[in-house]
């Protein structure tokens, strides 16, 4: 039995009250007895509207279902089928044009395009690399990844390579050339570089310097004007330093000195609650919350070994400069940082309301705002300079959630004595009803959203358990080519702009899943910025520098203005579901994509239940390496779900391929001591069992949601040990 305290109408698990009281509260100027019974009424005015929103979700839903079940298969027609979602308000009209007037936010999200990382926040070592990879070698990234390709000479292993290191020269100094030119000839002939009265001057053999095409682009320096240390220039908003060390092992072979090239990379961060985390208890959420604390007043650190020492991980300073006018230039040494708080349909026992939990997202929304007053408050000023709270909301069901979690930031606001809208929201586009009424989901936060993004993921998962009863969906590998898709990744970014979200807000994309292949990332994600994204999310730092590529190839503000005005994506089309007609696939085609899923699903679900991992790199059935979440897992339960409930499968051979790909799963992880396998006892295996009830109860999943059934197995784990 756990020791709770209990204020008022709520009672509070002792572990998250003593946090709050010895480690949140203090320094925040927030009394303890009032924030209690503050937040006491806070919940018991929002708790019972939380609970009607999500019996609407279901209402909803079953609706659709009703439909599908009275029209059934791919060939419905159309026009009734969007009366119908119309007359049951699931639809809403859209009103007339607008303008959001977000105030108070940073360049970073108002002004700046640049990389997106998203990070569990409960992994401290992890949080802290994502808010220091502001700035990264590019170096490093050319040479660590097959971005440049290896050839029979130019291997990564081992020891330095100086064949591998020319190409990495040879790359960068052609993007120098690109991003930040000379005013004739080019940055390769440089064989040093000097701050002169009209600015940067490249000297070449015969003793000339030759200026930028564009003086402005140096931005400051450090160290003798005569000979920099540090050369920072600016292009498309992103800053590029050139490091100069004629001692170091590389610098000292380089004509110009250059020992590396650091790029200005991932611009903001999400520190992430939600996807990426497993937090079951409240000693699990503490976590989260502590690392959190530690992010906003500076304090958090991570050790590491590295051979025999010990390296300590702590957050950036910032990066200082002298001009060329000589006065003193300041740039943030970290990632501008989001918190992502779970969605609304999660609820927790680390707070009861008359006995029973209540929704996660209320306890998220307090105690990370509460935690943020100790950036906005101590005057330390570790992330926003212009007094924000950045909360992305995922999960979100259309305009009346999306106004209803509006509310609850005011109520928040009230509750921490903040200003009017100093708290945020980002809207994750990643819920069907959501898309459908997007520009009404806006509207009703215009004076607080900062963010709008496809999470093209869950988005899936959302669009096969809505059209469940319709008819079968395609393999995995053809949902890709589905009409919805292109028309909900335009309509996100027209929408966005229509509302005026240039100047105030973020036009999101989504995750590049492969991070072992940087080599393809750089060849398909310049789509994002070429599509007016300002940012898109990667999922490693090195990732970010790679990716900061782009914004320097595209200059996204002009991108959005060239498509302002353009046609919308179709709504029809939006609403036109992925489905199969006449289903005609081989045995072995069925097996192969049973055998795909369940391996994600063992994959991930292992490491979820066993180990609380809820970010894994998980190889999937074709041996390539996949960033897995709870929106992965989402797709590929409803996926086999679908397949089951319309007879292309039985539950004998969706039981033959997750006990297949456990035993390939469990050889995947036979490095670790601490993994038990699965294959040996499927039956008495809790992460076993996890995965057959995420695919046989998964049409039962509210949205086709995982979090209930993670958790359960999860719990059930933890109490067996």
């Amino acid at each position: 039995m756990k020791a709770t305290v209990r204020i008022d109408q709520i009672e509070v698990d002792r572990v998250l009250y003593d946090f709050v009281a010895q480690e949140a509260l203090p320094g925040t100027g927030v009394e303890e007895r009032p924030f209690w019974s503050g937040f006491s009424k806070l919940l018991q005015d929002f708790s019972p509207r939380n609970a009607a929103l999500l019996e609407k979700r279901d209402r909803l839903q079953a609706q659709i279902d009703g439909w599908h079940a009275k029209h059934p298969g791919a060939r419905f027609d159309a026009a009734s089928y969007k009366s119908f979602l119309q007359e049951i308000g699931y639809l809403v009209p859209e009103g007339g044009a607008f303008a959001v007037d977000t105030a108070h936010v940073d360049a970073e999200i108002a002004h700046i395009a640049g990389p997106q990382l998203v990070v569990p926040v409960n992994n401290a070592r992890y949080a802290l690399n994502a808010a220091n990879a502001r700035w990264g070698s590019l170096y490093d990234a050319l040479y660590g990844t097959d971005a440049i390709p290896e050839g029979a000479t130019a291997k990564r292993g081992g020891a330095y390579n100086p064949e591998r290191g020319a190409l990495v020269i040879e790359f960068a100094r052609k993007f120098l050339d690109q991003s930040v030119p000379l005013s004739a000839g080019s940055h390769r002939d440089a064989v040093g570089y000097r701050i002169a009265d009209r600015g940067l001057e490249a000297l070449l053999e015969s003793g000339a310097g030759i200026g930028l095409a564009d003086p402005a682009a140096l931005v400051g320096f450090q160290g003798d004007a005569a000979a920099p240390a540090v050369i920072l220039l600016q292009h498309h908003g992103l800053h590029i330093e050139l490091h100069v060390d004629r001692q170091h092992f590389i610098g000292r072979t380089d004509a110009a000195g250059i020992s590396d090239i650091v790029l200005e990379s991932a611009i903001t961060t999400i520190q992430d609650c939600e996807d990426s985390v497993a937090a079951v208890s409240t000693e699990d959420k503490v976590l989260v919350y502590r690392n959190w604390l530690g992010l906003m007043n500076g304090t958090l650190e991570a050790s590491l070994q590295k051979g025999a020492k010990t390296v300590v991980r702590r957050l950036n300073p910032d990066r200082r400069y002298r001009t060329v006018s000589g006065t003193e230039r300041v740039l943030p040494g970290r990632s501008l940082m989001l918190v992502r708080n779970v969605g609304h349909h999660m609820v927790s026992d680390m707070i009861t309301l008359d006995g029973a939990p209540v929704p996660e997202t209320m306890i998220d929304a307090v105690i990370t705002s509460l935690i943020a007053l100790h950036d906005l408050r101590a005057g330390a000023q570790q992330n926003s300079r212009s007094g924000s709270v950045y909360i992305v909301k995922p999960k979100l069901h259309g305009p009346e959630e999306v106004a209803f979690a509006g509310e609850l930031f005011a109520a928040v606001e009230d509750l921490l004595g903040l200003p009017r809208l100093t708290l945020k929201i980002g809207i994750m586009d990643e819920e069907r009803r959501t898309s459908v009424n997007l520009t009404e989901c806006i509207r009703a936060v215009k004076d607080r959203v900062m963010f709008i993004n496809t999470g093209f993921l869950d988005r899936t998962g959302d669009e096969i358990h809505t059209s469940m009863e319709a008819a079968a969906i395609p393999r995995k590998s053809d949902l890709k080519k589905a009409i919805w898709l292109d028309a909900y990744e335009r309509q996100n970014v027209d929408v966005g702009l229509a509302c005026g979200l240039r100047g105030h807000a973020q036009i999101g994309k989504g995750m590049w899943a492969m991070p072992d292949l940087m080599a393809d990332m750089l060849k398909a994600k310049i789509a994002h910025p070429l599509a007016g994204a300002n940012t898109a999310w990667v999922p490693s730092p090195t990732a970010a520098t790679l990716h900061a590529l782009h914004y320097h190839q595209v200059d996204v503000a002009a991108v959005q203005a060239q498509l302002s005005g353009r046609k919308r994506a179709a709504l029809d089309d939006i609403l036109t579901p992925p489905l199969v007609d006449k289903p005609a696939w081989t045995a072995a085609e069925i097996e192969e994509e049973l055998n795909n899923n369940a391996q994600s699903i063992l994959g991930y679900v292992v490491r979820w239940i066993d180990a609380g991992v809820g970010c894994s790199k998980v190889p999937d059935y074709y041996n390539v390496a996949l960033m897995e979440d709870r929106a992965t897992l989402r797709i590929s339960s409803q996926h086999v779900a679908n397949w089951l409930h319309h007879g292309i499968c039985s539950r004998e051979q969706v039981l033959g391929a997750l006990e297949r790909m456990a035993k390939v799963v469990d050889a995947q992880n036979a490095g670790d001591p601490a993994y038990v396998a699965m294959s040996d006892n499927p039956q008495a295996n809790v992460a076993f069992q996890a995965a057959c009830d995420l695919v046989f109860k998964g049409r039962e999943q509210p949205n086709g949601y995982t979090e209930a059934i993670l958790t359960a197995r999860r719990k059930e784990r933890t109490h067996a040990n």
